[in-house]
């Protein structure tokens, strides 16, 4: 008995698996993101396409999604925060971040998506990235011929800067 890779410390055969081979629907916004996760890291390309919003799946790029999804090895997921898309809910926001290695370089994809429920089954509408926050330094400014911020009492310029 294997977990599934989504995170969520259940067997994979009772937790995404069941969803992505079409056994039964995602009940919530938040399974049905866990299950494609869990189909990127898989390769299930299908999948990923089928649980696209029937709107959008004209501008898919299945090729594309292909490419990320086998170039890439997949580390770990992290539910950062749900809104709404629950079982009774027509409508949820999942926001994530995806862990992966792409060439060598571990990156993080940090995603807010939305959800759409059509005929009783969740859909992918859209992703938009979650951008880290500007850090704005607040420590004032050392200048050239100012006494060294670490006490040994040189001109900053011929100590530590």
């Amino acid at each position: 008995m294997s977990l599934c890779l989504c995170g969520s410390s259940k067997p994979a055969a009772d937790c995404c698996n069941p969803v992505i081979n079409g056994e039964r629907h995602a009940v919530t916004a938040e399974e049905l993101m866990r299950a494609r996760y869990t189909a990127f890291a898989t390769g299930a390309i299908d999948f990923l396409s089928s649980s696209l919003h029937p709107d959008h799946r004209d501008d898919h790029d299945v090729a594309a999604t292909r490419r990320w999804a086998e170039n890439s090895e997949w580390l770990g997921l992290q539910i950062v925060k749900c809104e709404r898309g629950d079982a009774q809910d027509v409508e949820g926001v999942v926001e994530f971040i995806a862990t992966f290695k792409e060439k060598g370089v571990v990156r993080r994809h940090h995603e807010r998506s939305r959800f759409s429920k059509v005929d009783n089954e969740w859909f992918f509408v859209d992703g938009e990235l979650v951008l880290p926050e500007t850090k704005i330094n607040q420590s004032p400014k050392v200048g050239r011929n100012d006494p060294c911020p670490c006490g040994s009492g040189k001109k900053y310029k011929k100590c530590c800067g």
